[in-house]
């Protein structure tokens, strides 16, 4: 017997069993989907029998691999588990957070002083993208997701749930052409409107208060982040539905103003999502609590 483990072979076929999937277990790892096909017959070869049973969209185990994978993973998740342990040591009291820009510009820094206050023992590091981290590889604590919430094998605990709100600028009224605001969600169809990048928003706000929608309500310029599209409506450039919290200063300070009373919850949310592990340590912990109270304060 090769007394040479083949560690890499070994942790490709746990990700494949995990996903059932060699494109998914390619994203994890960071590796190609070839790269990972490559490993797994590898490891067949050596054991000399089959692991997996191919199907067209999905990878499903053999009953002999399916009794050995547990064990794998098991082994695997202490493995990084200690890993994270012995990272830790360096980092003692530090935070990585991971979320998107506008998130991170609009409701989130604006409150750290407070955290900081509270907690001044623990460093805080932002890392504001809108690329998807990888909690089992990336050195993130928690990751601030806005989706559905449904993210496996990770510890995942709801912060909010938007509002989404009708906005421009004051000056986008008195100028040109346009020189009164909406009165009906229908007439904002009649208005440049400024689009998520997905151009979905609009034709759910509108559809939520009873609109019959047509091709205007697809019409505008995009943009990829909600950031971007407050400096967008500032600018004068169209009407924007963006979430309340985001733009409250702003409203505030009369940079903008609310179109229509008209809110809508979005339907996905803001999650925070870590590993088991991680939740446990005092200052995630700290955290999750202070951050979760800074939501319940300011639901509007």
């Amino acid at each position: 017997m090769n007394p040479v483990l083949p560690l890499l072979a070994l942790r490709a076929f746990t990700e494949v069993a995990r996903y059932n999937s060699i494109k998914q277990a390619a994203q994890v790892l960071g590796v190609t989907s070839g790269a990972v096909s490559q490993q797994i017959r590898l490891l067949e070869t050596r054991v000399g029998r089959p692991l997996f049973i191919r199907q067209r969209y999905h990878m499903v185990l053999t009953e002999e691999a399916a009794r050995i994978y547990p064990t794998l993973l098991q082994a695997f998740e202490q493995i990084e588990s200690s890993m994270r342990q012995l990272e830790e040591t360096k980092v003692k009291n530090s935070l990585t957070i991971s979320t998107v820009p506008s998130f991170a510009a609009s409701w989130l820094i604006p409150r750290l002083g407070d955290f900081r206050t509270r907690y001044p023992e623990i460093e805080l590091r932002i890392e504001a993208s809108a690329n998807l981290v990888n909690l089992r590889k990336d050195p993130v604590d928690i990751a601030i997701r806005h989706g559905l919430g449904k993210y496996p094998g990770l510890h995942t605990e709801h912060l909010m749930t938007p509002t989404l709100l009708p906005v421009a600028s004051p000056h986008f009224f008195t100028h040109g052409k346009i020189t009164k605001m909406p009165v009906t969600p229908e007439a904002c169809l009649n208005y440049p409107l400024l689009q998520d990048s997905d151009r979905a928003d609009w034709s759910l706000w509108l559809t939520a208060h009873g609109v019959k929608i047509d091709e205007r309500a697809k019409k505008g310029s995009t943009f990829d982040d909600d950031y971007l599209l407050i400096r967008a409506a500032i600018a004068g450039q169209g009407i924007a539905l963006v979430p309340q919290a985001y733009a409250q200063q702003e409203m505030t300070e009369g940079r903008l103003i609310q179109v229509l009373d008209k809110p809508w919850p979005a339907q996905f949310a803001y999650y925070l999502v870590m590993l088991e592990a991680s939740r446990q340590r005092p200052e995630v912990d700290a955290f999750v609590c202070w951050i979760q109270q800074q939501a319940a304060m300011n639901i509007e």
